[in-house]
């Protein structure tokens, strides 16, 4: 119990402010699992639950006590998705490793267009919907931005599951909204990590499109031809 007092009561002080070293402990867990999730490691998806864990604490504000007293259910709701969905993904690409039988989860592939035009319906829709729903439960504005943030982060969740290619190109999308959200609300050491994922996401799309490139030449079948006249070695 003295160990999880200490971790709820614990502050990191940084000039005149101080840092949550819950939100700390839980965006170091996070960008594991994202170091994880780019090499395709089945283990990034524990690891990345471990980090919703703590950062759902912080998010929910005045129902924990932080120190940083503004509550965002986005922020908040989206952790808890997270795990839910994490742990679809992490049942997922093991029954694709185990299929494979290679030390990676899964082989990256694109969308098809169909399901790129749905993923990006849902985010606009689901943003739409989630905005007073959030607003009536009192998030902190801009109310929109965190609807925004829980629809781009539930859809590359899942598209990272499914082994979409697309889903860093959507978590860049969400940092580019969500990054001044938690600069306003002072989450600073979110705000931080998330600047920082916004590159790395960059990153990880490009190493995913290249092992998608790769996939597909392996996948292509052999083209064979035939000539007109047989080779040297074959006899008349």
């Amino acid at each position: 119990m003295d160990i999880l007092r200490w971790l709820f009561e614990a502050q990191i002080p940084v000039g005149g402010s101080v840092l949550i070293l819950r939100e700390v402990l839980g965006n170091i867990f996070g960008l594991a699992s994202a170091l994880g999730g780019m090499r395709r490691k089945i283990w990034a998806w524990p690891v990345g639950i471990a980090g919703n864990l703590l950062l759902l604490t912080v998010f929910l504000g005045n129902v924990f006590g932080s120190a940083t007293p503004a509550t965002l259910w986005g922020q908040a709701g989206r952790q808890a998705m997270f795990i839910i969905v994490a742990v679809y993904g992490w049942q997922r690409w093991q029954q694709s490793r185990r299929a494979a039988g290679s030390s990676t989860a899964i082989a990256p592939a694109w969308a098809s267009a169909r399901t790129r035009v749905a993923l990006v319906l849902a985010l606009v829709a689901g943003t739409a919907a989630l905005t007073p729903v959030f607003d009536s439960l009192g998030s902190y504005p801009p109310v929109w931005a965190d609807a925004w943030t829980f629809m781009g982060s539930l859809l590359a969740t899942y598209g990272m599951a499914r082994g979409w290619t697309e889903f860093w190109l959507i978590w860049v999308a969400v940092d580019v909204v969500g990054v001044p959200l938690l600069f306003s609300a002072g989450y600073f050491a979110s705000a931080f990590m998330y600047l920082f994922y916004g590159f790395f996401t960059l990153a990880g799309f490009i190493v995913w499109w290249r092992a998608s490139r790769t996939q597909t030449m392996t996948d292509a079948p052999a083209v064979k031809v035939e000539t007109a006249f047989p080779g040297p070695a074959v006899s008349k």
